[in-house]
């Protein structure tokens, strides 16, 4: 396959297990045009570029289309007035200063790190319980016994999302974390389900904030819906819609792919494992090496707002432009034997969250999760080894991390 058709070597399912050969070949030219008109940009020196450069827009999701229904009111006036709010309503990651900074500035209010530090032992408790649960089994599933229901948990008791709700919510993440997936957005099928998706929750939330404005409790959400004042502003009620379920699926999902993605590592590596099980304050270096090595994202697409020029290539404006973080990561110009898995290396700059003004605002909660998954895990499994290597991948190549990761074990601790 030529290089102007490479990135759909990395869209391929049959590529998931190891996309990292095709990110090499990537960097041989830090920016390569796709066949479609799209710019790949994949070395670390140019991808930490261009996260910095206001030129480079996030506001790239195709417009919002709700299929006909045959109803007339529906298809000529209610859908079009939805698909304009939406359209003006995005969640803060598609979003351009200043509309993102004033939204990231009401979230950064309530998402504290004295909040999410509070929720320390809560983590603790959920990781033991699920473990726990696991008990006189010689097999465990890490994605359905731990590394799904631990996020969805915390995100919803973080947000003020009653426990009975929870399931509900673990499918809604599922169904709209496809919507970050660049084939799902040209997918029609895809689309409707997305919209439907996004329209039931929607809903939901907007309950959900009557409810909290009637009885505040101690939550990101009773804090996100107080109502303004002339001195004290407040998030409009369809920002802070889109807002709760970005929350929802960003603290859902990545979360997912770092716990099940370290695990795995570690399994592939036994002496680490051995090495934090013995030693549990090495977590947040290795978790620092996990975002770099196996990162829960692996790219994230942006346009170009006028023309760009970068590492001897010209982006022309109106350009779709892939930012390959996990490529970046694994750039040998920036990292020394980049393919090796090192908790002791030094100045770890990953993109294993992002970066510039999308930095991802659930980073501290989603280490806190993935050191005491990991810690507790390397802990109380007796003898764990994979089943299968590779396991069964999902079928997203942006949001990547295994369908499902079999382990024996000889008991739980």
């Amino acid at each position: 396959m030529s290089d102007d058709t490479l990135f759909a070597e990395v869209l391929d399912p049959g590529n998931r297990a190891d996309p990292y050969p095709i990110y090499a070949r990537f960097r041989r030219n830090p920016v390569t045009r796709q066949r479609d008109g799209a710019y790949v940009v994949s070395t670390h020196a140019a991808i930490r570029s261009l996260i910095f450069d206001p030129r480079l827009s996030s506001q790239d999701l195709p417009p919002s289309r709700r299929p006909r229904t045959g109803n007339p009111l529906r298809d000529w006036i209610l859908n079009p007035i939805k698909n304009r709010v939406a359209n003006g309503h995005r969640p803060l990651i598609f979003r351009d200063p200043p509309d993102h900074d004033t939204l990231r500035g009401f979230v950064m209010k309530e998402f504290t790190i004295h909040r999410v530090n509070g929720l320390h032992q809560r983590v603790v408790s959920h990781v033991d319980k699920l473990i726990e649960a696991c008990r006189g089994r010689d097999k465990v599933c890490l994605v359905e016994d731990l590394s799904y229901p631990l996020p969805v948990a915390i995100i919803c008791e973080l947000l003020g999302v009653p426990e009975k709700d929870e399931p509900q919510f673990h499918d809604w993440a599922t169904r709209l974390a496809t919507a970050l997936e660049p084939d799902a957005r040209r997918d029609e099928d895809t689309r409707r389900v997305t919209v439907t998706t996004f329209d039931a929750i929607a809903a939901y939330m907007r309950g959900l904030i009557r409810e909290k404005r009637r009885h505040p409790a101690d939550d990101m959400l009773s804090g996100l819906a107080r109502r303004g004042t002339p001195d004290q502003p407040a998030m409009g009620d369809v920002d802070l819609i889109s807002t709760a379920v970005l929350l929802l699926v960003a603290g859902h999902e990545t979360t997912v792919n770092l716990i099940t993605n370290g695990m795995l590592t570690l399994l592939r590596h036994p002496d680490e494992l051995a090495r934090l099980k013995a030693d549990p304050e090495r977590a947040p270096q290795l978790i620092e090496e996990l975002l770099r090595f196996e990162p829960p994202v692996h790219f994230r697409t942006r346009k170009a707002l006028g023309e760009i020029e970068i590492a001897g290539t010209t982006i022309p404006k109106g350009a779709p432009v892939i930012l390959l973080f996990a490529a970046g990561n694994r750039d040998p110009e920036r990292f020394t034997d980049p393919d090796r898995f090192d908790p002791d290396r030094d100045d770890v700059q990953h993109f294993g969250f992002g970066g510039g003004l999308h930095y991802c605002v659930g980073a501290p909660l989603a280490r806190i999760e993935a050191e005491i998954a990991l810690v507790r895990l390397c802990q109380r499994l007796r003898q764990p080894s994979l089943l299968a290597d590779p396991p069964p991948y999902r079928p997203g190549a942006s949001l990547r991390g295994p369908q499902n990761l079999g382990i024996r074990i000889a008991g739980i601790v």
